[in-house]
């Protein structure tokens, strides 16, 4: 299809991102955490299965095992009661408040939580934030869960005006130091990030039109990212969940490069990282689930234009399925499936709608990773390519195994490092 002219504002960043072959040199990451954590993450993608004890059993772990495992529910990324149309229909319902009933009966009943209970702050009770009963119920519990929804309405609901801790932020924050687990799942993995936090947008019109840092009514699928951020739990880089499914490479890349990011996570749908000494020197980051977890090394990418358009060159693409590891410090995977180097086989045509759009009347999940797939299965093949759905301009995505590249497979399980990954104008 074609796009839709429209005239742009660009951010500073975005501005700035413009320029003729302009190099990101910035240091690792984003800045690490000032307080030493002695807690650990369970980053979840979003649509984690009920029965998925490798994320939920990697969470619970986490806070000594189930046995021992004291859990609040937050749930106030999600709509009030009063919004939800299904609010009085157990079955159907999703606002804050069943919501909240939904996990914590999920991980008492069904993960055998010792005990688990709703913390009771949303849009209809943002003042429980300072209750002083809130915070000594906090202070109970060895493990957090945020559930899915806005993150706006977290920052809303737990942050202050001058984006400083509620007393109930703190006191969760305070036991994250001291030891407890904070797992997300959307909009609540995305809240753990640092400065410039993903709020909406798809590929290609983060692509075409740069990031901006409000959400527009007029164009809802602008790419937009909060500056101030989130939670500030994970500061290893750039965050973003339900990824490969909805085919986000090119957002997060063109968010990373916009705002001076030399890297950035994708996490796919009922799959986790879990990150162990968080923000220090020895964080180790391993992939649980079912699907995969990618990072995106900007270190040596260029970001200029081609055909009077957006292009970035030399991303490196990292992607991890269950089991394997990516160690921030030293920026290097590992895995303890076998090296993988086939030495038949080549790549067929280009593939289509590589960024998975809305738009596209045929569902393409995951096609970006089928397509990189397809290149580490095809041994006397060293690129591939596909193109977007959406044309006025068209963006392509190359994909070439050179210098660092390796792969690893166990069954259909594929992982591979260091892809180098070009985004352009077709």
């Amino acid at each position: 299809m074609t796009a839709t002219a429209r005239r742009r504002t660009a951010t500073a960043a975005t501005a700035l991102a413009g320029a003729l072959c302009l190099a990101l040199v910035t240091p690792a990451g984003t800045a690490r955490a000032a307080t030493p954590v002695s807690g650990s993450l369970v980053l979840a993608g979003g649509a984690v299965a009920a029965t998925n004890s490798a994320v939920y059993g990697a969470f619970l772990d986490k806070a000594g095992g189930a046995a021992n495992a004291r859990i609040g529910v937050i749930t106030a990324a999600s709509d009030v009661p009063a919004n939800d149309p299904d609010a009085n229909d157990p079955a159907l319902c999703s606002n804050s408040v069943c919501n909240g009933a939904y996990y914590v009966d999920l991980l008492k009943t069904t993960h055998h939580a010792a005990a688990a209970e709703w913390i009771p702050i949303d849009l209809d009770h943002i003042a429980n934030n300072s209750s002083q009963a809130v915070v000594d119920r906090i202070n109970s519990m060895n493990g957090f869960f945020f559930g899915g929804g806005d993150q706006s309405r977290l920052v809303t609901t737990l942050l202050r005006s001058d984006n400083s801790d509620s007393p109930a932020l703190a006191a969760i924050r305070a036991k994250f130091t001291a030891g407890a687990v904070v797992m997300g799942t959307s909009a609540g993995t995305a809240i753990a990030n640092g400065r410039d936090m993903v709020t909406g947008g798809e590929s290609w019109d983060g692509l075409r039109y740069g990031s901006h840092t409000s959400i527009s009514s007029t164009y809802p699928d602008d790419l937009s990212y909060r500056p101030a951020g989130g939670f500030n739990f994970f500061t290893s880089g750039l965050l973003d969940t339900h990824f490969a499914a909805r085919g986000r490479e090119g957002r997060i890349t063109r968010l990373a490069a916009d705002t001076a990011h030399t890297r950035a996570f994708g996490i796919d749908e009922d799959t986790a990282l879990v990150v162990t000494r968080p923000g220090s020197a020895d964080e180790t980051d391993t992939v649980v689930g079912t699907h995969g977890v990618s990072v995106f090394d900007l270190r040596s990418a260029t970001v200029g234009t081609h055909s009077g358009y957006w292009s970035a060159d030399n991303v490196k693409w990292t992607y991890l399925t269950s089991g394997d590891s990516y160690n921030p410090g030293t920026w290097t995977a590992s895995s303890t499936k076998p090296a993988y180097a086939p030495s038949g086989g080549t790549v067929g045509s280009r593939w289509s709608d590589v960024f998975s759009s809305p738009d596209s009347p045929t569902d393409h999940a995951y096609q970006m990773v089928t397509m990189a797939t397809e290149l580490v299965s095809a041994g006397r093949s060293t690129t591939q390519y596909g193109i977007s759905y959406e044309s006025g301009p068209t963006f392509e995505a190359d994909l070439t195994k050179g210098t660092g590249y390796k792969a690893w497979k166990s069954g259909s399980a594929v992982s591979f490092a260091n892809l180098t990954t070009h985004l352009y104008v077709y």
